[in-house]
């Protein structure tokens, strides 16, 4: 991947991460319910969930993008509209979430698991990593599946960072995170555009 591509996919991801969503909500209210360890532990629990989409999205499109130049090409175009049509609703119902509530306290068993299927099960999650990992992909370059791997690797190292930063804070700042009705909305403002932004020009041909 070229260097001007690579910043491209790093601010992404940048600002993917610090949007809240269903991994957010669940390491807050583990850490509002149980505390710090709790909530790194969900964190943890997130990485593992991340990275089975990351090898769902390995094993299932590799061989296509490997063998099918014309299928390589429609998964980047189907990635790029379904990101232009996620950047559109998340401005537009860019709401105030509901008032984060603490879990109760479960076992640190249970708390992992259930990090890992809240993100295996989201829906989303596995649209979002089909779309946008496909993005950065070249098969040009060789060795798709370590090419899917290291960028989704990429994202959910990001991500579960983040989140262990804020499981650490939230004990400190907890009451104050139930409600960021203005920063909530501009990061779904900024977000949005970015996606719409990027499917734009994800979706215009490269000039040779």
């Amino acid at each position: 991947m070229a260097w001007s591509e690579f910043t491209v996919f790093l601010i992404a991801v940048a600002v993917i991460t610090i949007t809240p969503g269903p991994d957010t909500l669940y390491v807050l209210g583990r850490s509002l319910g149980q505390g710090r360890s709790a909530g790194v532990l969900s964190a943890v629990g997130i990485f593992v969930g991340n990275l089975g989409h990351t090898l769902a999205a390995a094993i299932g499109l590799s061989a296509i993008l490997m063998t099918s130049a014309t299928a390589y090409m429609a998964i980047k175009y189907l990635g790029a509209v379904y990101l232009i049509y996620i950047g559109v609703r998340t401005i537009i119902s860019r709401t105030h979430s509901p008032m984060l509530a603490s879990l109760p306290r479960s076992s640190r068993v249970k708390v992992f698991y259930q990090a890992i299927f809240t993100n295996l099960l989201n829906p989303k999650a596995a649209l979002f990593f089909l779309a946008f990992v496909p993005q950065f992909v070249s098969p040009d370059q060789g060795n798709v599946p370590l090419q899917f791997l290291g960028l989704g690797t990429i994202i959910a190292a990001s991500s579960s960072l983040w989140l262990m930063l804020v499981a650490v804070l939230v004990s400190s700042i907890g009451d104050r995170l139930r409600h960021h009705a203005s920063f909530s909305s501009f990061l779904s403002w900024l977000t949005g555009s970015l996606f719409i932004l990027l499917g734009l020009r994800l979706a215009v041909p490269e000039r040779s």
